[in-house]
């Protein structure tokens, strides 16, 4: 199969609903995520009003669970600063990861594609990208599924002021791990792959003990990337095994 550097991607509709069928079973979850949010944010002291802008217009359940610890009468804003772009700084990488893919979309199409990414469809779709699928509706619907579970679920807390306030007692809070490990076995099946998986979780590890909070995901991420770019691609591979 052609790959989409070679015949460019696109965007439309159809691919879109469909993203946003695949992402549905997952999107269930998210909106216990939403609800423990809008519950914690009420007993933080943020409105109805700002609990459901900051759902809408972040979309970031992991940074805003971490705003609300800071969050009083005077906020820090260089501590919130620093907090989101700690915890959504694997973005950077997520983004790179797909820009041979979004590359062939018109500008606009392309940045507002990302306005919704989120681990979630960002895994589906890379695993779209290595298979060779042109449509790009997997990173936009699965996207926007997530984003109105996100936003249904912070509703569901903001109106009944009660819910699952502790995740953890559930195993909500692994819940993502899980999927984005299950898309890991699910992808690339060369032993090489786990070189720079096992470094970022390494890294992350020593960071998470002995570093600054949130810290871990700069670290992790950095690290794992920087050994994937010591690993040859598979095309120098072959050619090696050739000659």
């Amino acid at each position: 199969m052609a790959s989409p550097s070679s015949t460019g991607a696109r965007l439309d509709i159809a691919g879109t609903l469909l993203g946003m069928r695949r992402m549905a079973p997952m999107a269930l979850f998210v909106i216990a995520f939403g609800l423990a949010f809008g519950v914690a944010a009420a007993q933080r002291g943020l409105s109805d009003v700002e609990t459901l802008l900051m759902s809408a217009l972040v979309f970031a359940g992991a940074s805003q669970f971490a705003v609300l610890e800071i969050w009083g009468p005077e906020i820090p804003l260089v501590a919130l600063i620093a907090t989101t772009f700690a915890i959504n700084a694997r973005h950077l990488l997520m983004g790179a990861a797909l820009y041979p893919w979004l590359q062939h979309l018109p500008t606009r199409q392309r940045y507002a594609s990302l306005v919704v990414l989120s681990d979630s469809n960002w895994a589906m779709a890379a695993d779209d990208f290595r298979r060779g699928e042109r449509n790009v509706g997997m990173l936009v619907g699965g996207g926007l599924a997530l984003w109105l579970a996100w936003l249904i679920g912070t509703l569901i807390g903001v109106i009944f002021g009660s819910g699952i306030t502790d995740p953890e007692r559930y195993g909500l809070d692994v819940i993502m791990g899980c999927f984005l490990l299950s898309m890991l076995v699910g992808g690339a099946r060369q032993l090489s792959i786990l070189i720079p998986w096992s470094v970022a979780a390494l890294s992350a590890f020593v960071a998470l003990r002995w570093l600054p909070a949130n810290s871990h995901v700069i670290v992790g991420a950095l690290a794992g990337g920087l050994a994937g770019l010591w690993l040859p691609a598979k095309g120098t591979r072959n050619t090696r095994r050739a000659s």
